[in-house]
C-alpha cells in the first residue's frame, strides 16, 4: 500500500465503471431469464439491473456493453461488474471469461471550514474557469484541466469532485484547487486532516 499525505479527508461517493464483451446480449432473453431485470425499450434502449453485494446497477446493452454505477470504491466497482456479467452468462448468453473495465468517472465528497458562509459570487468573478448561476443550481461549478476534473463548491464549504478517472488524480486536483481559492484570498482548512491511502488499484480506504 502506498500512503499519499493529504490535507483533505476525501470520500468516494460513487464510482462508474464501463466494459466491452464484444457480444451480443439478447435483452429480451435477459428479462425472461432473470430475475430483477428491467427493460423498457420504449424508455431506455439498455436494461437495467441491479444487485445487493456489492450495491450497484447496471446498465446493460444489446451491445455487449455494461455500465456499473453505485458502487463506493474501483475494487467494488469491478466486483459488481463481474458479478453482473456472471448473473448474465448463467442464463446461457455466452459471453468471454476476460474482459477489460474501464473507470470512466470517480465522484467524491470533501468539505473545508469556513467561519462565515462562502461568497460564491466574488469566487466566480476571480476564479478563471468557474461558472455560478443561483438561480438554476445553489454551487459554484469549477473546472481543472489537469488532471481533468470538476469541482462543486458551495457556500457551506463542501465540495464534490467529478470527472476523475482515479482517486489519485482527485488528490491531485484538490491540491490544486486549494492554491487558486488561496490565491484569491479563501483560507482553506480542511474539516479532518488525516493519510490518504489508496493502494495500487487506485482505491480509496
Amino acid at each position: 500500500m502506498v500512503v499519499l499525505m493529504s490535507v483533505f479527508d476525501i470520500k468516494v461517493e460513487n464510482v462508474v465503471a464501463f466494459a466491452v464483451l464484444g457480444k451480443d446480449i439478447s435483452l429480451a432473453k435477459l428479462i425472461e431469464k432473470l430475475n430483477g431485470v428491467e427493460y423498457n425499450p420504449e424508455r431506455f434502449p439498455g436494461a437495467v439491473y441491479r444487485i445487493k453485494d456489492p450495491r450497484a446497477a447496471a446498465l446493460i446493452f444489446s451491445s455487449g456493453k455494461i455500465v456499473c454505477t453505485g458502487a463506493r470504491s474501483i475494487k467494488l466497482a469491478k466486483e459488481a461488474t463481474h458479478k453482473v456479467v456472471d448473473s448474465i452468462r448463467e442464463t446461457g448468453i455466452d459471453l468471454p471469461n476476460k474482459f477489460n473495465i474501464r473507470i470512466e468517472n470517480i465522484v467524491a465528497s470533501t468539505e473545508i471550514y469556513t467561519k462565515n458562509k462562502l461568497n460564491l459570487e466574488r469566487l466566480a468573478f476571480e476564479l478563471e474557469n468557474s461558472e455560478y448561476e443561483p438561480e438554476s443550481f445553489p454551487g459554484l461549478v469549477y473546472r481543472i484541466r489537469n488532471p481533468k476534473a470538476a469541482f462543486l463548491l458551495f457556500g457551506s464549504g463542501k465540495i464534490i469532485c467529478t470527472g476523475a478517472r482515479r482517486v489519485e488524480d482527485i488528490h491531485i486536483a484538490l491540491e490544486n484547487f486549494k492554491a487558486d481559492l488561496e490565491g484569491v484570498g479563501v483560507k482553506v482548512k480542511p474539516i479532518k486532516n488525516k493519510p490518504f491511502l489508496e493502494d495500487s488499484e487506485g482505491i480509496a480506504k
